[in-house]
């Protein structure tokens, strides 16, 4: 068949699996592809009404549903890109994004916040619209993401990808056809929003929740026949701190492979996983939104090679460089740099920003790793959250890791706060789980991890959170968590 426009898929997936077959499920209810279709088309010409035209930007800040859905096609239909942010973004937050992407329109908000754009509300219709079919233009780029940086200076990520898809490519994520996905991550966050468009443009079913719930995700596997399901390590944290009898009570027989992406994932837990599900059914994806390199990795791979993310894949290419700009041998530690397989600066461009780029074009995210003899890549923490102490270099993660094993840690994130004679001391937030939040304390935690840890990794203090550390997409901003800390503790 070759590749058609993204926003022809909702009407070539109509007229071969049938107008009636459910595309989207989100507790709402379900829209089949014949409805997606339909209110695809009623939307794209509502948009152009309001001079939406080709390689504009249109801004969604939309809650995750199936109107979420019919809005990126019919942003696609029209040969724009979508570019998406969150529903909840704070007003100065949003201001500050819609100044660096200055999109034709916004769909999601109250129009009262951004009086100069031209804002639809999150519950706007099209249903006087013309529901007929109408041709799909093709935009240049297919998406656009907003990301704070490390600055925390917003800037844009536009994805160099034309939006077409060939419906009959084989799949380097091994994604069905025509099966079922679930999503259980917030669409304004690039995984959740790639897999799920992904799995759509494969003519798979979505479901889709509107928020993370351990119990019921496994649920809906079961309900569903869901084959395949990318999460964050908080998701399956919590999954796995379900009760035994709870969690191993569902069907799983249909899920073929669970995945996971984002952000970094504990040893043991994945160990746990590979023991419940098999080594054939857990892998990892590392990448960023900046698409200059991929990697994915079985979980045979990673029993064989212990820790890594895997090797990179789709032709990209990655280099571990030292603090001089020199190629770091197998097993030393560097920065990691990444390549496209089209060769530099082929896979996206910022708005608002500039990439940091060694010589050669390649490019870095921030992420601190090695290279072993196979070629398989392992990390450590963003360069930017090591925490040095008495000079010696602290990985966030292997703290957070260690005490994320306690069965009363839900979710720990540790940052480094100054200290006079050491440079830095460790300093541990800790969310405990609920059942736990009158019996955890510091000497509880301090035992647990001195078993556990060298001494000079320890956390020295322990601060306990009632809030969640981490958002849906199980990223964290320790520079900010450390921030708000150091007038108080430094």
């Amino acid at each position: 068949m070759g590749e058609i426009p993204l926003g022809a898929i909702p009407g070539h997936y109509a007229a071969l699996l049938g107008e009636d077959r459910a595309a989207v499920i989100h507790p709402e209810g379900e829209l089949s592809w014949g409805g997606l279709e339909r209110a695809t088309n009623q939307r794209a010409r509502r948009l152009a009404e309001l001079g939406v035209e080709a390689d504009d930007l249109v801004t969604i800040a939309l809650p995750n549903g199936n109107r979420f859905f019919e809005t990126t096609f019919a942003v696609w239909k029209l040969g724009a890109t979508p570019h998406v942010v969150s529903s909840r973004l704070p007003a100065a937050e949003l201001q500050e994004i819609i100044a660096v992407a200055e999109p034709r329109l916004l769909i999601g908000l109250d129009p009262k916040i951004l009086p100069d754009t031209t804002v639809l509300p999150a519950d706007f219709t099209a249903a006087s619209h013309d529901d007929g079919p109408m041709p799909a233009k093709v935009a240049r780029y297919w998406k656009a993401m907003s990301s704070g940086g490390s600055t925390g200076r917003p800037k844009i990520i536009v994805d160099h990808n034309p939006a077409v898809f060939d419906p009959d490519e084989e799949d380097f994520l091994d994604m069905p056809s025509a099966g079922c996905l679930l999503n259980p991550g917030p669409l304004y966050h690039n995984a959740p929003f790639i897999m799920a468009h992904r799995g759509l443009f494969r003519g798979n079913q979505v479901v889709g929740m509107l928020r993370f719930d351990a119990a019921e995700s496994l649920s809906l596997i079961e309900q569903h026949r869901v084959e395949w399901v990318m999460m964050v390590p908080t998701m399956m944290h919590r999954i796995w701190r379900l009760d035994a009898a709870e969690r191993e009570a569902f069907d799983l027989s249909s899920l073929r492979i669970v995945s996971h992406v984002a952000a970094p994932m504990p040893i043991w837990l994945k160990q746990n996983w590979i023991d419940w599900l098999g080594p054939e059914r857990v892998w990892e994806l590392y990448g960023g939104t900046e698409g200059t390199g991929v990697t994915w990795c079985s979980g045979t791979e990673w029993l064989a090679h212990k820790g890594t993310v895997g090797k990179t894949v789709r032709g990209s290419r990655v280099r571990i460089l030292d603090e001089n700009g020199k190629d770091c041998p197998s097993g030393v530690m560097g920065e990691v740099y990444l390549m496209p397989e089209a060769g530099p600066g082929t896979s996206y461009h910022y708005i608002g920003a500039e990439a940091k780029v060694a010589d050669g074009g390649w490019e870095t995210l921030g992420d601190v790793g090695y290279v072993d003899e196979d070629g398989y890549l392992y990390l450590g923490d963003r360069r930017g959250d090591m925490i040095i102490s008495g000079g010696a270099n602290i990985y966030p993660a292997e703290v957070e890791s260690t005490l994320a094993e306690h069965p009363g840690v839900d979710t720990v994130v540790a940052i480094g706060l100054p200290d006079e004679d050491m440079g830095e001391l460790v300093h541990a937030i800790v969310q405990p789980h609920d059942d736990w939040n009158d019996k955890l304390d510091d000497a509880m935690l301090a035992e647990f991890v001195e078993e556990r840890l060298a001494r000079y990794k320890t956390p020295r203090s322990y601060e306990f959170v009632t809030y969640s550390l981490r958002n849906d997409a199980g990223k964290v901003r320790r520079s900010q968590l450390r921030a708000e800390r150091i007038p108080t503790k430094a």
